[in-house]
């Protein structure tokens, strides 16, 4: 976590604290909760706490997920009171996860702000001097011999050399008898820390958003159907065990369901779920800044204001989105075929108009009343209304089996028999998920922040290099060059050996 900026190089000077100030901090509470607080190995501690914390989170089943109860009640009466009473039903929401988030984003703040002035001083106040005897203490190093009309054209020469090996700005100091060129790239990577500081505060932000404000509920939708609220189930957890309760939450707007519809694998199978690629979800979404309407499909949810529209399930109830009829007209002649959507008409050429009323998936009848004897299409059956264009009206039924002669309830209508020759399968209702979480995009903005600078951090790295330029007997020139980096060592040693062969002009050696 701050390991990144923890990286103290020798060049950088400390001024040694008096021994009575030491004294003094020592004694101050104050100061020791500072010093523990900003403290890297406490920082460690509370991010290895938060990842346990978070896994029992995962392993636990939490309160908030379906089927809890049926989790809660197959636990054993030991596993329910430990788990109840350490708060890890839910332990998103546990006092002790929350303290925990701010004592370690207290902790990432007051980290960075005590080793950010070590790591300013690498832009601020580059060292640019370097002796001989100090360069040979360098990750890498090594002494080669130039020659040149003067000590000045040599480190014009190294400067050139430095610039072509893409390092950044090289600075010539003349210091008594030799000459001292510096050269670096990826500066900013001593500050890369504190930006992956910073992504981790975001997401730290964003779950704690989410923990305290985050809104779940449910809404069933049947075609024509409106609703302005979400519903959900609560689990609340007390001496007397585990009490279920439902709760409500009303939307700042009006969802309609306009249609919904059910793509199956199998045409001729059920509706069930392993027979399924995908639900829609037809809605209207009306409010104060007008009307607009949407498609919630399986893996494509929708997000309006805040809230976010998920398939979770379905009332698995066979009904009928479209049906096709055969008119057989009773006094003979060419058969009419119809299509009629749910809640729909169609219209004869002879002016009768048929009205889909309703589709009952195994029609059963028990004196006036009609219904289904189950939601499997075992007899399918559409309830019809047959108007005439003299304005009459009259119930029908269309069966997709041949009924036998004579059956009252197959009667010719308005001249017509009807069948039902065609139906596409659907589910009573829809039920979707609606969820409400304001820290979800902070959460993602901080997730993107964290990977894009962890890559940057540890894929570059903020290299030196100096070289001293000192002049020998027979007009030759000795040049001792150094650097270092703060990680990724192979890619200083192979800058480094491209900055020597453009300063000797001798081909880089490869290693056999």
């Amino acid at each position: 976590m701050s390991s990144a900026v923890e990286e103290t190089k020798t060049d950088i000077r400390v001024t040694p604290a008096a021994p009575a100030a030491k004294v003094a901090n020592a004694r101050s509470p104050v100061t020791r909760l500072l010093n523990l607080l900003s403290s890297v190995r406490f920082g460690i501690t509370l991010l290895m706490l938060l990842v346990v914390f978070s896994m029992i989170g995962m392993l636990v089943m939490q309160t908030n997920v379906e089927g809890f109860d049926k989790y809660f009640a197959d636990l054993t009466p030991a596993t329910r009171l430990l788990f109840g009473t350490l708060g890890f039903f839910d332990i998103y929401h546990a006092w002790y996860f929350n303290v925990l988030l701010l004592v370690l984003s207290l902790n990432i703040v007051l980290a960075s702000i005590d080793r950010f002035p070590g790591a300013w001083a690498y832009i601020r106040k580059p060292k640019v001097e370097a002796g001989p005897v100090w360069l040979k203490t360098q990750q890498v190093h090594e002494v080669v011999g130039v020659r040149g009309a003067s000590r000045e054209d040599v480190a014009r020469r190294v400067a050139a050399a430095c610039e072509s090996v893409g390092l950044k700005r090289p600075r010539v100091t003349e210091k008594g008898t030799r000459t001292v060129v510096f050269a670096q790239r990826g500066t900013w990577n001593r500050l890369g820390a504190y930006a992956v500081h910073v992504g981790l505060l975001t997401i730290f932000l964003g779950g704690f958003m989410t923990n305290m404000f985050q809104r779940n509920g449910q809404m069933p939708l049947a075609p024509g159907e409106t609703s302005s609220e979400m519903a959900e189930t609560t689990f609340n957890l007390d001496d007397r065990g585990l009490q279920l309760g439902r709760s409500s939450m009303d939307l700042p707007f009006e969802v309609t369901c306009t249609d919904i519809q059910q793509k199956l694998i199998r045409l001729d199978g059920p509706i069930t779920a392993d027979n399924t690629i995908d639900w829609l979800t037809h809605i209207r979404i009306k409010d104060e800044n007008g009307e607009h309407t949407a498609v919630v499909h399986m893996n494509n949810p929708h997000d309006y204001r805040g809230y976010r529209f998920f398939q979770a399930s379905f009332i698995n109830v066979g009904r009928a989105r479209q049906i096709g009829l055969r008119l057989t007209p009773e006094a003979g002649g060419q058969p009419v075929d119809v299509t009629i959507p749910r809640g729909g008409s169609a219209k004869l050429p002879d002016g009768t108009q048929i009205d889909f009323v309703q589709f009952q998936p195994d029609f059963a009848m028990s004196g006036a009343q009609i219904g289904t004897a189950s939601g499997e299409y075992n007899n399918p059956a559409a309830q019809l209304v047959v108007r005439t264009p003299d304005g009459k009206q009259e119930r029908a039924f269309a069966f997709a089996q041949e009924l036998p002669s004579g059956a009252p309830i197959g009667r010719a209508v308005a001249g017509y028999k009807f069948r039902l020759t065609s139906f596409e399968k659907v589910a009573d209702a829809h039920v979707l998920a609606v969820q409400k979480d304001p820290g979800a995009t902070v959460f993602y903005v901080g997730s993107t922040l964290l990977c894009l600078t962890l890559s940057a951090v540890f894929f570059f790295s903020h290299q030196r290099f100096w070289a001293i330029v000192e002049e020998r007997e027979g007009g030759t020139f000795e040049v001792a060059l150094g650097g270092d980096a703060n990680r990724n060592q192979l890619a200083l040693e192979d800058r480094f050996k491209r900055l020597k062969s453009a300063i000797t002009g001798e081909p880089i050696e490869v290693e056999s």
